[in-house]
């Protein structure tokens, strides 16, 4: 299987270091061994995606193991569907993506964060990697046996168009508790995460799974946590001095996982 162009959808061939379509729109292969298929008519900023300096502290944080339990949960759902291929939407610089990889004969990461996909294209050859966006999926119709969606946002009618008939999706969204003490530090008033309503056209829910449990951070650590999370932008100065002189701070985690099944 091959991607298709973003800009007409045809399919497209290799071509030394290139990949062209038939109405001759090339893509090339950067060194790091990812495709750039983000035309520029396409992004909403200059740089869109996470800085150097987010995918950095991000980096640090999952390679400490704080979030190993939800990988390891989404890896034992996709072993016992074996799928040959997946798809990591919102790969990032591919902490999930390289152990999908070692169940899938083939797996793909995919994010709108060049930093972040040529990190993760240098330090996991065997993922094939692509800058593009998640609501013009880059793959022809019905080609793709598993998607993994980890916090990211995607058109639901591009999932639909690529999984195969019988294929899942699996998606991981905060449940009800997740981070409450690093809310309580930016929020008068701590709510409770809003449980996920979310319906997949062409898919049915067939399981879904909580993952929960304590974590006791270092100061940068939690500096870090906070740096990943989308209110971030909400928390004062005092905030993040505060975390980074802490010795310990204690957070909970509260993951919601889902399974959608492709219907025929």
């Amino acid at each position: 299987m091959s991607w298709s162009c973003p800009l007409c959808h045809a399919p497209l061939a290799r071509h030394n270091n290139s990949y062209i379509c038939p109405q001759r729109h090339q893509f090339d292969l950067a060194k790091e061994g990812y495709i750039n298929l983000l035309p520029v008519q396409h992004k909403r900023s200059r740089d869109p995606g996470d800085s150097a300096e987010m995918m950095q502290a991000r980096r640090a944080f999952l390679d400490a193991g704080h979030y190993l339990p939800l990988r390891e949960a989404i890896c034992e759902i996709l072993r016992e569907a074996e799928p040959e291929s997946v798809l990591d939407i919102g790969c990032g610089e591919g902490y999930y993506t390289h152990a999908f990889a070692a169940i899938a004969k083939q797996t793909w990461g995919l994010d709108v964060s060049k930093v972040a996909v040529r990190y993760g294209a240098k330090r996991y050859p065997q993922v094939d990697f692509c800058v593009a966006s998640s609501q013009r999926l880059p793959f022809s119709d019905a080609c793709i046996d598993a998607v993994v969606r980890i916090y990211a946002p995607c058109n639901p009618q591009e999932l639909e168009r690529v999984v195969k008939t019988g294929g899942v999706v699996i998606t991981a969204t905060p449940g009800p508790r997740h981070l409450m003490e690093l809310k309580g530090l930016i929020y008068d008033e701590i709510r409770l995460h809003e449980e996920n309503s979310e319906t997949l056209p062409g898919f049915e829910k067939v399981a879904q799974h909580q993952v929960a449990y304590p974590m006791r951070l270092t100061g940068s650590e939690a500096v870090a946590l906070l740096q990943m999370t989308p209110f971030a932008w909400r928390a004062k100065p005092e905030v993040w001095e505060k975390l980074a002189g802490l010795e310990a701070f204690d957070c909970q985690t509260d993951f919601l996982i889902q399974v959608w099944q492709r219907k025929d």
